[in-house]
């Protein structure tokens, strides 16, 4: 349901060091070693251990100790220039982790998103390529009219769930004239949140707040600028009963609570819901990133609970054709029902 190990990650320095231990497993044999032959040694030991993606992650341990994003950007006078020994004891070192089944985001300490270089450190959720699809569509629909822009020129938006801030300083860093509200339950993320805000230099422009959403009681310290024009989020959608089908990768290092949504996956959905109309401006809008099975299941909700106003009017299918995003409106006449987009990145909104 998850991909366990994503492409496109930021390379500098692995939040583990090189700090060793004398345990060396797997070491490759002696000799002048290239890093293209430290590459396919490495990959032989993931196969034979069973590590997903066994090629990309030796490819982006390697790179990134010789300071590389990919190894495909290497010099290529460095993929047979023999490595020094630091370099194969610290490649040792990180592919031990990868051996346990850590992250390659994890190992690395950092993730591209949206172009955007992002520290990242466990247990904070990973996000994953789909989720820069929700923000591409958030971004086109914020350019197509007025019904998105505040009195200052640019959104208000509210992220709940903001983990890394990977959402809330994409659309900062696109929209140079938004202020973000980004809130999440957990400390780690929070802390993480502001040090990639400060990181990019977008922390004038972003309140964090630690926030539960299922408490809805307390909810007023989220609008220091008033209510938001777009609520954003990719919220814990699995199925609880799915959660230990997910791989090693994220059942040993991420947070569970970023991933499990209850028995329907609905839970923090349907919390969010509940309090968007709160929060929301007049022809506000909600996106999120749920399930393939939530689009009929939040679009019956939704009809089950008109004293909210709130509409679905849109989804959209992901790369893989699987309807993963919702556009949900506050206020106005629901017409007919929502169609998602097949095939390609366009929504079908309602007809009428």
């Amino acid at each position: 349901m998850l991909r366990a190990i994503i492409c496109g990650l930021g390379w500098r320095r692995g939040i583990w060091g090189c700090a060793f231990s004398s345990w060396q497993p797997h070491q490759p044999p002696a000799g002048l070693l290239s890093a293209t032959k430290v590459v396919s040694h490495w990959t032989a030991v993931f196969e034979e251990k069973g590590i997903p993606e066994a090629r990309e992650s030796s490819e982006y341990i390697v790179a990134h100790v010789l300071g590389a994003k990919t190894f495909q950007s290497l010099r290529p006078g460095l993929w047979t220039q023999p490595l020094t020994p630091w370099q194969l004891q610290c490649i040792q070192e990180l592919s031990s982790y990868r051996l346990q089944r850590m992250p390659v985001q994890y190992i690395l300490g950092e993730w591209d998103f949206q172009g955007l270089n992002l520290k990242m450190a466990p247990p904070v959720f990973i996000p994953r390529p789909e989720t820069e699809e929700l923000v591409e569509w958030v971004l086109e629909e914020v350019t197509k009219g007025p019904r998105m822009v505040g009195a200052e020129g640019g959104p208000l938006i509210l992220e709940v769930g903001c983990g890394s801030g990977a959402i809330s300083l994409s659309l900062l860093s696109r929209l140079p004239q938004s202020r973000v509200t980004a809130v999440d339950k957990g400390e780690a993320a929070i802390c993480l949140t502001h040090e990639n805000a400060q990181r990019l230099r977008l922390q004038d422009r972003i309140q964090i707040v630690p926030f539960d959403v299922t408490l809805v009681e307390s909810w007023a310290h989220l609008l220091p600028w008033g209510p938001v024009d777009l609520v954003v989020s990719n919220p814990p959608y699995i199925f609880h009963q799915d959660m230990e089908k997910l791989a090693p990768e994220i059942l040993r290092y991420e947070d569970p609570v970023a991933l499990d949504g209850g028995e329907e996956g609905m839970d923090v959905i349907t919390h969010i819901l509940a309090l968007a109309p709160q929060l929301l401006k007049d022809s506000g809008s909600v996106f999120l990133e749920v399930d393939p099975q939530h689009p009929e299941l939040v679009g019956s909700w939704l009809q089950s609970q008109p004293d909210l106003s709130l509409h679905l009017v849109a989804v959209r299918r992901d790369f893989c054709g699987r309807p993963r995003f919702l556009h949900i409106r506050r206020s106005g006449p629901q017409r007919g029902s929502p169609v998602d987009a097949w095939p390609g990145r366009q929504p079908v909104r309602v007809p009428g």
